[in-house]
Formats: structure tokens, C-alpha cells, sequence
């Protein structure tokens, strides 16, 4: 499975024959200036929640690729006044089979709201089982127990965790939650990109490893090959 990381929380997936593109946000990312926007497939976009840093560019790549957006209600209203028509609503505990594979949406404790201040529904992520693989993209949370309950279903290939503290997980809770969802290797995401989340990358690395976990921290653009 390619996993194509740009900046932030911005993930694209190819897999079962789609791109899969989560939390587009690129342009206003300083980090992420080398990326074109414009040059990002997506034949779906799944939305963890409304924040900007995860929304920046839902508009313009949803109407240029026509791609599905995934995303709560209030987002599925909201972006049908925007006059966006190709959309999928889900919320906490749903799940719906798309043409790539199925995909389970779970909460995450995390606020959410548009740039407009349109109230955005309850963030959340996603456990996507496509391709013969199944991974959990968390979204912005803090940790919670209730991630253990991902396990009794799902048997995680690899994840998606935030590691830059202040408005979501820290490394060290991030290690916590590798052993509720019981996943050894984990994709960090929301770190660096602003001054309240910046983190020290060999620090990180090494807590993981003394906890028996691989933490893959991607280079802006590039592309990996993730396998069970």
C-alpha cells in the first residue's frame, strides 16, 4: 500500500485501484511550500473534523477531482452550501462500504468547527480495511481508553497518531495508545508544523523504539510503501 505524506495530517493512500486522501491541508502550511496542491489525486476525501489545519483545501481539491467527500453531517450540510454535491455522511460508530473497501468512522476526543465558525459535529477517524489491509487513521484526539475497543474488531496492520502535543497526543501518549489499539507501527502525524508542536524527531523515535514500536515520521512528499 503507498502512503504519500503532505505536511501535517495530510495523507494520501493509493489503494484497491483509489486514491484516498485524508485532511487536505497543504497551502497555508510553510513546510509543505513545495507541494502543488493542484497535482494531488483524490477519488476520496475523509474529513477527521472541521478544523482549518485539516480543511484548507477541501474545497478546491473536491471540485477539481470531483472525489468523494466523507465526512459528519454538519460538514456533509455545510459543504452542500458550498455547493459541493458528490458526498458521503458518516458519524461515530458508522461504518459504509465504498468501491475501495469498508470504512468504520470512531470518535475522537477533539473539538470541531469550520473556518466560518460553522459548528463542525464531532471530530473523529477512521478504521479503513482496503486492499487486504486495515489501518486506523485517529485524527486529532487526546488519548482515551475506549481506543481498546478498536481490537475487539479490527487488526491493525499499521496507524495514523498525532504526536505533537498541546492540542492533541504527545509522544508518550501516543506510545499509550499503540498498546490499546495493539499496532507496533505507527505513522506520526500533526508534529512541527506550527511553534506549539514542534517536537524533537530523535527524541520520538528513540521513546518508540524503547517501547518495542517502529515510528515512521515522513519527509513532506514523500512516498512509502506500507506492508501488514
Amino acid at each position: 500500500m503507498k502512503v504519500t505524506y503532505y505536511g501535517h495530517s495530510c495523507f494520501g493512500i493509493e489503494a484497491a485501484g483509489k486514491q484516498l486522501l485524508f485532511d487536505p491541508f497543504v497551502t497555508p502550511n510553510e513546510l509543505a511550500k513545495h507541494i502543488d496542491v493542484n497535482q494531488i489525486p483524490a477519488d476520496f476525501i475523509l474529513l477527521s473534523h472541521g478544523h482549518e489545519d485539516h480543511t484548507a483545501d477541501l474545497l478546491s481539491v473536491a471540485r477539481r477531482t470531483n472525489a468523494t467527500v466523507v465526512a459528519t453531517w454538519e460538514i456533509y450540510v455545510w459543504l452542500g452550501k458550498q455547493g459541493i454535491t458528490n458526498m458521503h455522511p458518516m458519524n461515530a460508530g458508522g461504518s459504509w462500504t465504498f468501491d475501495f473497501g469498508k470504512v468504520k468512522m470512531i470518535y475522537a476526543h477533539h473539538s470541531s468547527s469550520l473556518a466560518d465558525g460553522t459548528y463542525a459535529g464531532s471530530a473523529g477517524g477512521f478504521v479503513v480495511e482496503t486492499g487486504g489491509m486495515t489501518f486506523y487513521y485517529s485524527g486529532d484526539t487526546a488519548l482515551f481508553s475506549d481506543m481498546t475497543l478498536i481490537t475487539e474488531r479490527f487488526k491493525l496492520d499499521f496507524a495514523f497518531l498525532p504526536i505533537g502535543s498541546n492540542f492533541t497526543m504527545d509522544v508518550e501518549d501516543a506510545i499509550t495508545a499503540s498498546g490499546y489499539i495493539k499496532c507496533k507501527k505507527i505513522i506520526g502525524m500533526h508534529y512541527d508544523t506550527f511553534g506549539f508542536i514542534k517536537i524533537d524527531h530523535a527524541e520520538a523515535m528513540r521513546k518508540f523504539k524503547s517501547a518495542g514500536l517502529e515510528l515512521i515520521l515522513m519527509d513532506i512528499g514523500q512516498t512509502i510503501d506500507v506492508n501488514g
